[in-house]
């Protein structure tokens, strides 16, 4: 049976009733939707999978410098810097992150999970996920459905676009999509998955959407990559049974409260934020005039 919860709580109600995993209902809606067998929408899981990964690779090996001259190589930077804060994964994990989303601002192809904005989030923890856990491409298939299913209820209760619900809902969202597919991946129980989900959004709650120029360059990416880190953190906690004491679908409902709530100039408009600093602005007047055409004045 195909069904599209509204809440967390509905999700796992069926999934315990059904006896079924986490994945599997939404594998169903997807099946409804595409009007497509099972072989189809795993196959397209795959390639976006796939796309995902090139995305990753592709900015970590290719030159990855924007028109506005903001995106400048900064992901293979960060991967082929000898100082590690940590260890050397989560630098691969920053630096992955930071990858796929300058594909994205250099106008590469990437996933939108959920959003263009965020593209550089599920690639950067997926892929590190894989590496250092072994796991195979199903599993992680798996995670991708659990994280689609996670992004259907984050959309209804609140938003995913930044122009709606400021960066929280984009950049939070995906972080959110992401923490919860680690768990699952690592074998976490349903209480577990969506206790993680609630920490991220609790981390990433009030974030303002604030692009320098109203380009996805700036904060965009560096966001994407702290995104990462803290779907990383949220999973950690979750799986450590540390509850985030306040549910999930609550914390869905307050990203949407705060995000009505928010001014009008902090989401994805440019006029608030980082965007209006003097530097912001500087970069806005100079971008803008390297993107004007000079047309010929028409003869009369």
């Amino acid at each position: 049976m195909s069904i599209l919860f509204s809440e967390f709580k509905e999700w796992k109600e069926y999934c315990e009733k059904k006896g079924t995993k986490l994945y599997e209902p939404v594998l169903e809606y997807e099946k409804d939707q595409k009007g497509k067998d099972e072989d189809f929408v795993w196959e397209n899981l795959q390639t976006a999978y796939d796309v995902m990964k090139d995305a990753v690779k592709t900015g970590l090996e290719e030159d990855m410098h924007s028109r506005s001259g903001m995106i400048n190589n900064g992901a293979k930077k960060v991967y082929h810097n000898p100082i590690t804060v940590l260890d050397p994964n989560f630098q691969k994990l920053i630096s992955r992150a930071l990858a796929a989303k300058e594909v994205n601002s250099c106008m590469g192809r990437v996933v939108a999970a959920p959003t263009a904005g965020a593209s550089g989030i599920l690639p950067g923890t997926m892929f590190t996920l894989q590496e250092i856990h072994g796991l195979d491409d199903r599993k992680i298939l798996e995670g991708l459905l659990v994280g689609a299913g996670i992004a259907l209820i984050i959309e209804q209760k609140a938003s995913l676009a930044g122009a709606v619900g400021g960066c929280q809902a984009e950049t939070g969202s995906a972080a959110a999509m992401a923490s919860g597919a680690i768990v699952y991946c690592l074998g976490g129980d349903i209480d577990q998955v969506f206790n993680a989900v609630a920490i991220t959004i609790q981390c990433m709650l009030g974030l303002v959407c604030d692009p320098v120029a109203g380009l996805v360059e700036v904060p965009c990416v560096v966001r994407n990559a702290s995104a990462a880190a803290i779907a990383n953190s949220s999973a950690q906690i979750a799986l450590s049974n540390v509850s985030g004491v306040i549910p999930v679908d609550e914390c869905v409902d307050a990203l949407g409260e705060v995000g009505q709530s928010m001014e009008t100039k902090y989401k994805e408009t440019a006029m608030g934020g980082l965007a209006a600093t003097l530097t912001g602005q500087s970069i806005s007047k100079k971008v803008l005039i390297q993107d004007i055409e000079m047309l010929p004045d028409e003869e009369n």
